[in-house]
């Protein structure tokens, strides 16, 4: 994957445009550009297929087309062999290559074969016009704004920000044109409102078990193929922990990676998996007060986020990254997006089916502003590609056609993903219920203390000219009774929270935040090798 950025008209400017560039410098490894008057484009790229034959910015046999280009199009092996069945003829093996000649064979019909993670824009040399392409969950982020004589196009807002003009954002299965004098105009090419539309509903708990089982087992497969070693972000949960028994299998060479503080249920649980698996693991120990003013800033700076719990859980996710990239590991998988698919949240069975839908719906619908943006700034700022199986559109079609009570059933969430692995997964795992990344690090209190800053921190990167930092999205639904409706409106009535809701929050954080010290100060010592006992 990539950090791409263009700049396209006749005010293009190459010393603008080289500051672009290398806000985007950890997002690969080599810098690769292309200057023509009008049409500057640029590529910071990390290698992982074909490494040396896949330069960008790529460019047509006919030199009429240049493709910059961001993530992985995992079925690239069978659209090659389809297009050279038509006669193209191709210089590499890389999925980039096949990206450029699919479009030049089906237009932009192209994009209903993609299968991956991408976000990529195809410009037309002659005409200075730019096809801009986003995968369907938004797994992989583009923007774009215009100055005076110029349009500019990035992989994120940090590129763009320096501008001072607002910033818009591809949607998730958008494609659509844009030009430096004309509109942007981009439609949906996928509508994951109406996915599954017209298909069966999967009612029969054997049947749906046996569907999931083999769509998340052929995506992960698709997603450790690679010669390179296998990263798995292990919180010990069961999502992390199927993909962990899977790259287990399919992979030769693959490495856990854990953070938390030492007595953290996540490190416990992903202790023991790994150890019970043989497979290598990393813990990022981490204690409260490593937390501080600079780490908050640094993770706003990275994440770009606008919702507060999704900066404290960016807090937890660059220490990971971090030791990802000090281990060489260029490929990581995690388990994001399971728990909105099958159903790893209380809100759905509070409420009838019709509304646990449309809450469904919209939860998936906005993951490609928290969780998914989170993954892909916090893996890329250390040039580490993030990989998410639970969200291939094969399994995201196969979730919307379960019922909630395949997903929710006696009390217990992702039911029917228990069921499905439950031969392969240990009892002490399939047990365990959802802990929020945070909590079961044991860091989010420690984060909270710095809630009041993050708005101001957010507003001095100047992201506020894509989208300010409003309210965690969780707590108004929670307090309108799940009613998304209600949540909706209230969101746009009072988009942040107010200074008496910070000020209480602030308290029960330094209270929090206090237990330990005066522990330490009043209670009995531990010894070195105390810790918390393994669970089961």
């Amino acid at each position: 994957m990539c950090g791409i950025t263009l700049s396209i008209g006749p005010e293009a400017d190459p010393s603008v445009f080289r500051r672009m560039l290398a806000t985007l410098q950890t997002r690969g490894e080599v810098t690769e550009t292309r200057y023509e008057t009008g049409l500057l484009t640029g590529v910071r790229r990390l290698r992982v297929v074909d490494r040396d034959r896949a330069v960008q910015p790529w460019v047509s046999d006919d030199e009429a087309w240049v493709l910059c280009y961001n993530g992985e199009v995992f079925n690239h092996d069978e659209l090659r062999a389809e297009l050279t069945a038509l006669g193209h003829r191709f210089r590499s093996v890389s999925d980039t290559e096949v990206v450029l000649a699919a479009y030049l064979w089906w237009g932009e019909g192209m994009v209903s074969r993609l299968r991956g993670e991408y976000a990529f824009a195809i410009v037309e040399r002659a005409s200075g016009r730019v096809y801009l392409v986003r995968d369907p969950l938004g797994v992989k982020p583009l923007y774009w704004t215009r100055t005076p004589g110029c349009l500019h196009v990035a992989s994120e807002v940090k590129a763009l920000a320096g501008f001072g003009t607002p910033i818009g954002e591809v949607p998730p299965g958008h494609h659509g044109w844009a030009d430096v004098a004309l509109p942007v105009r981009l439609r949906p090419y996928v509508d994951l409102l109406t996915l599954g539309d017209g298909l069966p509903p999967v009612d029969d708990p054997d049947e749906a078990a046996l569907l999931v089982r083999a769509a998340l087992t052929e995506s992960i497969r698709r997603r450790v193929d690679t010669d390179l070693t296998v990263g798995v972000v292990l919180s010990g949960g069961l999502d992390s922990s199927l993909a962990l028994l899977h790259v287990r299998e399919m992979h030769p060479d693959c490495v856990a990676v854990t953070v938390g503080v030492p007595e953290s249920p996540d490190v416990a649980y992903a202790r023991r998996l790994a150890r019970d698996l043989g497979v290598p693991h990393e813990v990022v120990e981490l204690r409260p007060r490593d937390i501080r003013l600079a780490e908050i800033r640094e993770a706003i700076r990275i994440s770009e986020l606008t919702e507060y719990g999704d900066i404290i859980n960016a807090v937890v996710s660059v220490p990971l990254f971090r030791r990802l990239r000090e281990l060489g590991v260029k490929v990581a998988l995690t388990g994001d997006g399971s728990d909105e698919l099958f159903g790893g949240y209380p809100m759905y069975q509070q409420v009838g089916p019709e509304a646990a839908r449309r809450l469904f719906l919209h939860k998936i619908r906005n993951l490609c502003r928290t969780e998914l943006q989170r993954v892909d700034r916090t893996s890329m700022a250390y040039g580490v590609e993030a990989r998410v199986p639970f969200l291939d559109l094969s399994v995201v079609e196969l979730a919307m056609r379960l019922p909630v009570e395949l997903k929710m059933r006696d009390g217990q969430e992702k039911w029917i993903v228990r069921r499905a692995f439950a031969d392969l997964l240990p009892d002490y795992i399939r047990r365990r219920p959802k802990n929020p990344m945070s909590y079961s690090s044991g860091l989010h209190e420690r984060a909270r203390l710095y809630k009041p800053l993050f708005a101001r921190l957010h507003r001095s990167f100047r992201y506020d000219l894509l989208e300010p930092v409003r309210r965690d999205f969780d707590s108004v639904l929670t307090r309108c009774g799940n009613d998304l409706d209600r949540a909706l409106a209230a969101g746009r009535a009072r988009p942040d929270y107010t200074m008496l809701e910070h000020a209480r929050d602030l308290v029960g954080a330094a209270r929090w935040n206090a237990v330990p010290v005066v522990r330490r100060l009043v209670g009995p010592r531990r010894n070195r090798g105390d810790g918390a006992p393994l669970p089961g």
